[in-house]
């Protein structure tokens, strides 16, 4: 049925977690750097405005800075890292909602460079359109998709990273999955068009193909849907248009990380190990 997201790597940062704890300001510098990119573009999605994502950001990493100490290494620093970005995205949409009510509907989106391996005008508006789309999500299932589809942490992360479990995660981001598509079906039909009508007795293939990605069909259901995808039209053009929409999700480019927020995470890992 497809390939399922692999998770991201946080690589050695053990190594860097040691000697940032033994008070090697460049290991501090270069393990918040390594993952501030990844933070940044999910903030930025999370708060729907450049400004707000910058701020989420920074005070994301000052906060790591702060408290290092106090992460165990229970789980991923990813994991840790965005956890603290959501309560920060939170905090920064109720501090600003009312300020942009009214221009909320006119709120700058986050142009979308880059695209699929194809790099079609098709894809790039792909993209475009995924960009609108995630905020017609709720801010929970949001979080979900991006996290779990975008940046590539497992379901078990996730759940870390956003205080749910497992199961709500996974509840959500089946849902999410088929809003998403929903919303982006006029574009996404440009590289993936649906191919004739739903038959009497075709599955549910949107809420499979979402639960196949999470390994909640055995292998005897997944041989079962292939068999019926092969002589499906509708199923199996279906299929590739979740396809699709995944790798959308994946291909979301790392924004560039504003100057400022580095030249200030410097100076505070210098005052915070001078302190």
């Amino acid at each position: 049925m497809g390939e399922r997201p692999a998770g991201t790597e946080d690589g050695d940062d053990t190594a860097l977690l040691e000697r940032a704890r033994g008070g090697d300001g460049e290991a501090l510098a270069q393990l918040l750097e390594r993952h501030q990119g990844q933070v940044y573009r999910f903030s930025m999605r999370m708060c729907r405005n450049p400004e707000d994502a910058s701020d989420v950001l920074q005070e994301t990493l000052l906060s790591a800075v702060r408290n290092l100490a106090s992460f165990r290494g229970d789980a991923k620093l990813s994991t840790w890292l965005f956890s603290i970005a959501r309560s920060f995205c939170i905090k920064q949409r109720l501090k600003t909602a009312r300020a942009r009510a009214a221009a909320d509907d006119d709120a700058l989106q986050t142009p979308v460079a880059g695209a699929l391996p194809e790099d079609t005008v098709a894809d790039r508006e792909l993209l475009g359109a995924l960009d609108s789309a995630l905020h017609v999500l709720d801010a929970d299932s949001r979080a979900v998709l991006l996290l779990r589809d975008v940046e590539g942490l497992s379901a078990k992360e996730t759940a870390a990273s956003l205080d749910m479990s497992v199961p709500q995660v996974k509840s959500r981001l089946h849902r999410a999955r088929a809003q998403l598509r929903e919303h982006i079906r006029e574009p996404l039909s440009a590289v993936a068009p649906i191919d004739g009508a739903c038959q009497p007795g075709c599955p549910d293939i949107v809420d499979m193909f979402s639960k196949y990605l999470e390994d909640e069909i055995g292998p005897a259901m997944c041989d079962q849907m292939q068999d019926h995808i092969e002589t499906c039209g509708f199923c199996r053009s279906t299929c590739d248009s979740l396809k699709r929409t995944v790798a959308v999700c994946n291909a979301v480019p790392t924004p560039s990380v504003p100057r400022e927020v580095q030249v200030r995470l410097r100076h505070e890992i210098r005052r915070h190990l001078e302190g």
